[in-house]
């Protein structure tokens, strides 16, 4: 009995863990180094999105980013256009994938997250 009761957490854990970091289906993954080509080509209508909190974002940001920090984003969803890219970042790259998450669910469709986040640029 005690094996099922260990097997069963272990299975309930590991369901956790990859409904918490696997990938959102329909949301598309960049590097920093693709974000730089992104940005240099400047494509219309992109709207980008930085979750981070405002001090972090004050302390250093990419220029164009709009800070929307992760814990406003659901009431601030509105200030941004479903019809339009969104391209979403944050410190490490946790953060962005939930905010990513958040928009999927929210009706959003071309979400793009940048994996690394400001760390790796």
């Amino acid at each position: 009995m005690d094996v099922m009761i260990n097997v069963l957490i272990v299975v309930l854990a590991a369901a956790f863990l990859w409904t918490r970091f696997a990938p959102t289906k329909g949301v598309n993954s960049i590097t920093t180094g693709q974000l730089r080509e992104m940005m240099r080509a400047k494509k219309p209508g992109t709207q980008y999105i930085d979750v981070r909190t405002p001090g972090e974002y004050k302390g250093n940001h990419i220029k164009g980013f709009k800070n929307i920090p992760l814990q406003q984003l659901g009431s601030r969803s509105g200030e941004l256009s479903q019809d339009k890219d969104v391209v979403v970042i944050c410190q490490s790259g946790m953060r962005s994938s939930q905010a990513s998450k958040m928009l999927k669910k929210a009706g959003f469709n071309n979400i793009t997250n940048v994996k690394g986040g400001m760390s790796a640029w």
